[in-house]
């Protein structure tokens, strides 16, 4: 997936700094590209690089081919093509924001989903520690017959149904959140590289079109020689909006890390309630193990007999 990263933007600075320098374009390495951004990685470098001293090189030609009029002419028609294709992709990165913001707010009602889920687990652990001191109560007690104990073990099964229901419950739950935040991530990383393809597109197609201008104005040399003056004015006021659009893309650039973060922070949320309900599932197991023990001794009160030493249940 090609776009403008900070690491690309920073790189065309980079190279043009070293030219104003006084090195030669095609003189121009990765090592003393990353030498004096220290970020990204080398194959990125690389490939921006190239495609840096391609457009220098066109631009070499054009000088040395015509004359400086019409050579301004046609840079000032290339930024107009450029502004054209940066306009189209702001346009489509801002429909990128607002599905990601879509997006996030279906994962904060996943994370409200889950929070309520927590409180039923809670609800149940508290009965569950009252029920163990009760049973703690009458150990002192314990004595039961087989009636009294087939009940109780009865009251157990119906415990532990229940918890068992709940569990798959919460279970299909995160299965189903799950699901569904990877599909909205996975949907979301493809509109994203459909967009940022499509801006590649469009300013490949400009390019397209600034070479058929170029053919245009090669024939119409005589007439850009005498309209001189006036595309000087007109060289100034593009070099302005070249700077306006270097602004421009750096803007872009730093949102597209912020949406990108974003969808980073869902992922470790979706991760993070999976593992919450592992931990949930095994504390719940180890619940009902607890829960079949006590209700045999609370049931025990409905026929005391004699004390004995008893040794206690532990959880």
């Amino acid at each position: 997936m090609s776009r403008i990263s900070d690491t690309r933007l920073r790189t065309r600075q980079a190279a043009t700094k070293l030219v104003a320098d006084g090195r030669r374009p095609h003189d121009l390495t990765v090592d003393l590209i990353y030498a004096e951004i220290r970020q990204g990685s080398r194959t990125t470098i690389n490939d921006e690089l190239k495609l840096w001293k391609d457009e220098q090189a066109r631009v070499d030609a054009l000088n040395a081919a015509l004359p400086p009029a019409v050579a301004n002419a046609m840079i000032s028609a290339w930024a107009v093509a450029v502004e054209h294709g940066e306009r189209v992709f702001a346009q489509r990165n801002e429909e990128m924001e607002s599905e990601l913001a879509a997006a996030g707010a279906r994962g904060d009602a996943f994370a409200i989903a889950n929070e309520g889920l927590q409180g039923e687990v809670r609800a149940l652990r508290a009965q569950l520690e009252e029920r163990q001191a009760a049973g703690d109560r009458v150990l002192s007690e314990l004595a039961g017959e087989r009636a009294a104990k087939e009940v109780a073990m009865r009251q157990a099964q119906d415990a532990e149904a229940q918890l068992a229901t709940l569990r798959d419950e919460a279970a299909q739950a995160l299965v189903v959140a799950k699901r569904e935040g990877a599909r909205e991530l996975d949907a979301l990383r493809a509109a994203l590289a459909e967009r940022e393809a499509a801006a590649r597109s469009e300013i490949d197609k400009a390019t397209e079109r600034l070479e058929g201008v170029q053919k245009h104005v090669m024939l119409q040399a005589n007439e850009a020689r005498e309209s001189q003056r006036r595309t000087e004015i007109a060289l100034t006021k593009v070099q302005q909006r070249n700077e306006q659009l270097v602004i421009q893309v750096q803007r872009l650039s730093a949102e597209a890390v912020s949406q990108q973060s974003l969808a980073e922070r869902m992922q470790r949320q979706v991760t993070s309630a999976m593992d919450e309900a592992r931990n949930l599932r095994n504390e719940r197991d180890t619940l009902a193990q607890q829960v079949a023990l006590l209700q045999g001794r609370m049931e025990a009160q409905a026929q005391p007999v004699a004390p004995r030493a008893s040794k206690r249940a532990r959880g």
